[in-house]
């Protein structure tokens, strides 16, 4: 028999911007095991599924340089936990961070979405030191198992090059990499490190 919770269900699965919210309905065990079929897929020859390998949850252990663009070497370290689901049938997808630095703790969120037309991934990032303000994107796409991903942003009012470097991907772990160019692109400093571990 059918009843108004099956009905809910079956609505919300039909529709990718709500996608996300069946997950906080009780699923049936045929529904949670396609769905972890589905998490679990990689096509690597796909660029629409590019991200895949992202979704899950993770242990994450984040490397922070100090000043940046400074000549400086000197690094912090500090842990957080990093959740990321599927939207618009896996075109898009987002993660939701705590990241646990020292004195500063916040949370932040990663909206990557593909371009059909384009054959690329922008990647956006926001977070609660500044709830108003959305990073502009970075754009790219995945050659040879790594992910590259540039844009423009500002660092202590001069305008900066940014790159975004998705590598050393496995099923149980990665690693992201941001780094900054003044100089249009010449040269790069990496200034912030994330070493993920799959834990769910």
């Amino acid at each position: 028999m059918t009843t108004p919770h099956d009905a809910l269900r079956r609505t919300l699965l039909r529709a990718p911007l709500l996608a996300a919210v069946a997950g906080a309905l009780p699923a049936s065990p045929a529904v949670a095991a396609a769905s972890d079929a589905a998490s679990g897929a990689t096509h690597p020859d796909d660029p629409a599924h590019a991200f895949d390998f992202f979704l899950g949850t993770w242990q994450v252990r984040y490397r922070r340089l100090r000043e940046r663009l400074a000549d400086n070497h000197d690094w912090e370290e500090f842990e957080g936990i990093c959740k990321t689901q599927p939207l618009f049938a896996g075109l898009a997808n987002f993660d939701e961070s705590t990241v646990n630095r020292p004195g500063l703790p916040y949370h932040g969120l990663g909206l990557r979405s593909f371009d059909p037309a384009t054959r690329t991934w922008a990647d956006w990032w926001l977070d609660t030191r500044n709830p108003q303000r959305l990073d502009p994107p970075m754009i790219g796409g995945f050659s040879g198992g790594v992910g590259t991903f540039y844009g423009e942003d500002e660092w202590r009012g001069a305008k900066v090059k940014v790159r975004g470097l998705w590598k050393d991907i496995r099923a149980d772990g990665l690693q992201w990499e941001q780094a900054y160019s003044a100089d249009g692109g010449k040269t790069w400093e990496t200034n912030w490190v994330s070493r993920y571990r799959r834990i769910a």
